[in-house]
């Protein structure tokens, strides 16, 4: 393809941060750095955070006239996107994340594709890719399908048409088309549009050429909560589109029923009916699925994370299963008046 600037579209870079001073500025230099050929601008939105973050913001703006922010006030996720993809001008929109780092070569990767596919969304791999011991045990557990089943924006796999990809990258007008993100869905925003854009007879395509260094949640804290709203914002979407239910979602809250279930039995043996004890099967055969699955995930690896994985694959199971069976059906639409 030629490399002159005036036959590549102009992107628009859209990010939304909270609370970010530790990865942002790394995360703008991995964007700024692209090789890409064509103009390329960025529009951070600026959630209400409590560290550095907006310092940070000021300071990327003030060192390149590429650099623009957006406020964000509410500081939630599909808020920012829309802010900053209505404050964005270009034809091309690639969402990053503040904890996000773009391979090499990524917007120009996906630019290419949405050319070759003709699809109105690309993406491809999260990477996640820890620093301290804690992160690292839970990056193998994001990229093992022990800890996300069959997923292949997690795992990797064959390109072709997906139901929904990382991040992304879309043409204007399909977004325009479908009215942006739905402010709606403070999670799984991104399921959500990808399921309204193909519901309108477009393509979302994969690729494992599309790369992105994903930065864990750095303590058991901050991972349950990420996957408790996860699992609760999974149970919204397929109350709200019918035909999205599939095993991968339904197998952690399935996971803690037959837990709970089994373990209540083995109690009751002790009391009641000895034959209960059979209930036992459960809880012993999840978390030796459990040992021997991180045992095979983690070789390699320093004791410190093998030690880990167990707790964060119960956490990243337990927190997704619980979340999705406390979802309340009012969820969706207390957020809509909110």
């Amino acid at each position: 393809m030629n490399d002159n600037a005036s036959t590549w579209p102009t992107v628009s870079v859209i990010m939304p941060v909270l609370n970010e001073e530790r990865h942002l500025a790394d995360a703008v230099s991995h964007i700024l750095g692209q090789d890409y050929p064509g103009e390329i601008e960025l529009v951070i939105a600026l959630g209400p955070s409590r560290d550095r973050t907006d310092a940070i913001a000021a300071g990327l703006c003030a060192a390149d006239p590429r650099v623009r922010t957006v406020p964000n006030p509410s500081g939630r996720t599909p808020a920012a996107l829309n802010a900053a993809i209505d404050a964005s001008r270009h034809e091309i929109v690639v969402r990053v994340d503040g904890h996000g780092l773009l391979s090499p070569g990524y917007i120009t990767a996906a630019v290419r594709l949405l050319r070759e596919t003709g699809a109105a969304n690309v993406g491809g791999v999260m990477h996640a890719e820890g620093v301290t011991v804690f992160e690292r045990a839970v990056a193998i557990a994001m990229t093992s399908k022990l800890g996300v089943g069959n997923a292949k924006n997690h795992t990797g796999g064959e390109p072709g048409p997906a139901d929904t990809v990382y991040l992304g990258v879309f043409r204007r007008e399909v977004l325009e088309k479908h009215h942006g993100y739905n402010e709606a869905f403070i999670r799984a925003q991104d399921w959500e549009l990808n399921h309204r854009i193909r519901e309108g007879g477009d393509l979302i395509y994969f690729s494992p050429e599309l790369h992105v260094t994903y930065r864990p949640r750095p303590n058991f804290r901050t991972l349950a909560r990420q996957y408790f709203e996860y699992g609760r914002w999974r149970r919204v979407v397929m109350r709200t589109h019918s035909g999205t239910a599939s095993l991968r979602y339904l197998a952690p809250p399935l996971a803690v029923l037959a837990v709970i279930l089994g373990t209540l039995m083995t109690i009751a043996s002790f009391f009641t009916l000895p034959w209960l004890a059979i209930g036992s099967a459960a809880p012993i055969g999840y978390l030796m699925a459990i040992f021997l699955g991180s045992i095979q995930e983690s070789r390699g690896q320093a004791a410190g994370v093998r030690l880990r994985l167990p707790l964060v694959l119960v956490t990243m199971h337990f927190s997704w299963g619980w979340g999705f069976l406390t979802s309340p059906k009012s969820l969706y639409r207390s957020t809509l008046t909110s």
